[in-house]
């Protein structure tokens, strides 16, 4: 049985509406905020800029450019 190692940092390559899985882990961090968000919660992301936000205003804020 596989299992998704707890408390382990994940790496993704962020696609438009999806991300691909590169190394296990169960969790990436907020690109502006620095919190923690576990990959089943993770709903907001930029393909162009591959990052991972916790936030749906988060990611409007980073993707207007508001956001450092």
């Amino acid at each position: 049985m596989l299992m998704t190692p707890t408390g382990r940092l994940a790496r993704l390559h962020y696609l438009p509406g999806t991300f691909r899985q590169l190394s296990a882990g169960d969790h990436v961090i907020c690109a502006v905020s620095g919190v923690p968000i576990p990959l089943d919660a993770l709903r907001y992301w930029s393909a162009e800029l591959q990052e991972a936000y916790a936030t749906p205003e988060i990611a409007t804020r980073r993707l207007l450019g508001q956001a450092g």
